[in-house]
């Protein structure tokens, strides 16, 4: 499944974030994977939510400005090196990797890895082609 990344853009002031996050549990909305960068006086959050719709809508609403990417959320080996089963087949595949950050929880004993790459079908078939899993629901019962 190709899920949404939301890219909130935000002030490099502290309490930005914690803003944000107050609105989306406020409206129970629940964020399954994020990370966080800063970019001089910007930052920018980069997040999967379960409820992509209602927090475009709300965040959008409060005037933040929003870019929507599409993202695949993969089962990743959690040992020394296992990121490279994901990596390599990307890579065989010329697929450029813009995103990958952990998404929060595991699934047994498999980590769970936001990737965002382009084009993001060819990246879904390069990984399929190398048994990595996709994963659909599961994401958001973590």
């Amino acid at each position: 499944m190709i899920a949404t990344q939301l890219t909130v853009k935000l002030q490099n002031k502290p309490g930005q974030l914690s803003k944000v996050s107050d609105l989306l549990g406020d409206s129970g909305i629940n964020v399954k994977a994020i990370t966080t960068s800063v970019h001089g006086d910007g930052a920018q959050v980069h997040m999967v939510v379960d409820d992509t719709k209602k927090a475009l809508d709300l965040l959008r609403g409060r005037g933040y400005e929003i870019l929507e990417r599409p993202v695949i959320a993969v089962e990743a080996p959690d040992h020394p090196g296992g990121l490279n089963a994901i990596l390599r087949p990307l890579k065989d595949a010329n697929i450029n990797v813009e995103y990958l950050y952990p998404a929060i929880g595991k699934l047994g004993d498999k980590a769970v890895i936001i990737v965002g790459g382009d084009p993001i079908e060819t990246a879904v078939a390069a990984l399929k082609r190398h048994y990595i899993n996709i994963l659909n629901k599961e994401l958001f019962r973590l």
